[in-house]
């Protein structure tokens, strides 16, 4: 790969690293003049669509994303059988390797590394991307210190989940949740656990499980309880104690529920000042605004006559300001009970201003909320409350639902996908409801959706979508061939390629002598000619190992036509070979005699032919 032009633009200047499906190079931007990081699928998953699908996840998980903290993602190509992908060059290491070369990391910086991280995941959430193998080779630092998160080839839209594959566990184990240990769908809460175990490390200089292979570390993340952190790095504090501990919780809903909080306890610890914490997660106090006056002296000097004369005019005009409340709520309280009560009626089914005039009319107010539904008009009335008929004070809210038509979304094209990929786009898209058929087809491969209704476009959310799917080509049965008699070693290995153009295996193979077939000849064959058989069918062969008969000679004699013409002479044998060409063709001139040897082998049809029309024929035993 060095020295390769990619796209007619990135020229590869040297190997980075590499992971189990891709590998990382260095490159130089010809066009913009600029170093990148060119991250190339590995040739042996090229014609693995799965592989290759995975691949251009990271590119779209990761183009929807734009943070300091995320490795951003400039292109995406396809040269030959090279898929490769191009993302911003960073010029530093990944934190692994950052941690072997920084033993001895103040808890302070461990808590700013972990912080972008925090930052970064929180981007990606509330995106709904979910990295699922946050770790310390996906973590890279810059020279100063600036935290990138890379490396979303298995991310997944938390969309997906509930109808994703999980049967295969995802991520590398030494960091992965429970939940994903499991082989369940892992969310945003997943990444905080890992990067509660990146933590973990950083901290403590060792991973929290470890077993003799990967199966038994996954358990330890699904059963056992870490050792507590402080027992392994007494300098650290309770409180970033428990942060780590709460971070790595076996159940989701324990840890943070998202990585905004994480953040959060994190500034905690450090004694920061925080402004940007979820409102539900952090209850701040606010100082108070009353500040005692200490220039305040009382005043003596007043008589005590004066403060009693005011103290009766306070009392007096409490008194007034009490009677004017009790009297204005004795009349609120007599209008409430007062109000005439009028029947509800039914608006159910109207258009909303309709409506609102119609109850307008017995004295009730409406408030309207619309929302979609797929079965009552835009602009109608789907539901009320209050329902009709029921008798209310007058001046009371009836709150209606008004429709606002079904809510259409986009029905994405899913031919051409597998099946199983076809219905994880459609659950994303909002098409739940989905059934299927199969056809044969004699282009496409089996598993492979090859129609739907309707076809792409704009239709009401839960429209049913009907998926055709190939069945891949009809088995149609064929006649077996016959073999007996041709070489299937040596001599056009015709039987060889009968059994090829009829896609036949041949399963079972033995050698025997035979002194009436010569080596390389089929003796025998199951099943027998003419049978009716399926494309793929095993086949059993006996091939002869000779001597096979012995050869023999006969004189062949042709007296061409005296018409003063030349004529063309050929001359067939039919014995044990098979054979369909002429063993002589040659043009001789009128009259002449023409005597010739022919060879055969055991028993033997001679046929002369002159000009293409049989002269004679005779037979040798």
């Amino acid at each position: 790969m060095m020295g390769k032009l990619l796209g007619n633009r990135y020229e590869i200047l040297e190997k980075l690293g590499g992971g189990g499906m891709s590998v990382v190079y260095k490159a130089k931007d010809k066009f913009l003049n600029r170093l990148v990081t060119v991250k190339v699928l590995r040739h042996e998953f090229v014609s693995d669509n799965d592989f290759i699908r995975r691949f251009r996840r990271e590119a779209q998980a990761v183009a929807s994303l734009s943070h300091p903290n995320i490795v951003n993602i400039h292109d995406v190509g396809q040269e030959d059988d090279t898929h490769y992908l191009v993302m911003e060059y960073i010029d530093g290491d990944n934190l692994k390797n950052f941690m072997r070369s920084n033993p001895d990391l103040p808890i302070e910086k461990v808590i700013n590394i972990i912080r972008q991280v925090c930052d970064a995941l929180q981007h990606a959430h509330e995106n709904n991307i979910v990295h699922r193998d946050v770790k310390p080779q996906n973590i890279l630092i810059t020279r100063d210190q600036r935290v990138k998160l890379t490396d979303f080839g298995i991310a997944l839209e938390a969309s997906t989940g509930t109808i994703s594959n999980t049967q295969t566990v995802m991520g590398s184990v030494h960091y992965i949740s429970p939940e994903q240990a499991k082989g369940i769908t892992p969310g945003p809460q997943s990444d905080i656990y890992s990067l509660g175990v990146v933590l973990y490390e950083m901290l403590t200089g060792e991973l929290p499980f470890k077993g003799e292979g990967p199966v038994a570390v996954a358990l330890k993340h699904i059963q056992e309880q870490p050792e507590l952190p402080s027992k392994i790095n007494p300098a650290l504090s309770k409180d970033l104690e428990r942060v780590v501990m709460k971070a790595m919780s076996k159940e989701p809903q324990n840890r943070y529920q998202s990585a905004k909080q994480f953040n959060y306890d994190l500034q905690q610890v450090m004694g920061m000042n925080i402004k940007d914490a979820d409102e539900d997660y952090a209850t701040q106090v606010l100082p108070g605004s009353f500040q005692p006056d200490d220039d305040i002296e009382d005043q003596e000097d007043e008589s005590k006559p004066q403060k009693s004369k005011k103290a009766l005019r306070l009392v007096i005009l409490a008194s007034l300001l009490l009677l004017s409340l009790l009297s204005g709520a004795a009349l609120a309280l007599f209008n409430f009970l007062n109000v005439p009560e009028v029947e509800v009626p039914d608006v159910q089914g109207l258009v909303a201003e309709d409506a609102r005039v119609v109850l307008n009319n017995v004295g009730l107010k409406s408030e309207m909320e619309k929302v979609y539904n797929n079965e009552v008009e835009e602009g109608r009335v789907i539901a009320q409350d209050p329902e009709p008929d029921k008798k209310v004070k007058q001046g009371r809210t009836v709150k209606l639902k008004v429709s606002l038509g079904p809510e259409l979304n986009t029905l994405p094209d899913v031919r051409n996908q597998t099946l199983s990929d076809a219905k994880i786009i459609l659950h994303n898209a909002g098409f739940n409801k989905y059934k299927h058929e199969e056809k044969f087809s004699e282009e496409v491969e089996a598993g492979i959706v090859i129609g739907q209704e309707p076809l792409p476009g704009e239709y009401p959310k839960g429209t049913n979508v009907k998926l055709i799917v190939s069945k891949g080509p009809e088995k149609k049965p064929v006649p077996m061939p016959k073999l007996i008699g041709l070489y299937f070693e040596g001599e056009g290995e015709k039987a060889k390629e009968l059994l090829a153009k009829f896609n036949l295996i041949p399963e079972s193979i033995e050698y025997q002598q035979s002194s009436s077939y010569l080596p390389g000849q089929v003796i025998s064959q199951n099943p027998p000619a003419g049978t009716d058989i399926n494309k793929g069918t095993g086949v059993s062969l006996v091939i002869s190992e000779g001597p096979g008969p012995p050869i023999r000679g006969a004189e062949v004699r042709a007296d061409i036509p005296s018409d003063g013409k030349e004529h063309q002479l050929k001359i067939f044998v039919h014995d044990i070979r098979g054979l369909e060409d002429p063993v002589y063709i040659s043009t001789h001139s009128p009259g002449e005699v023409v005597v010739k040897t022919i060879n055969y082998y055991g028993t033997a049809v001679i046929e002369v032919y002159i000009d293409d029309q049989l002269v004679r024929k005779r037979e040798l035993f």
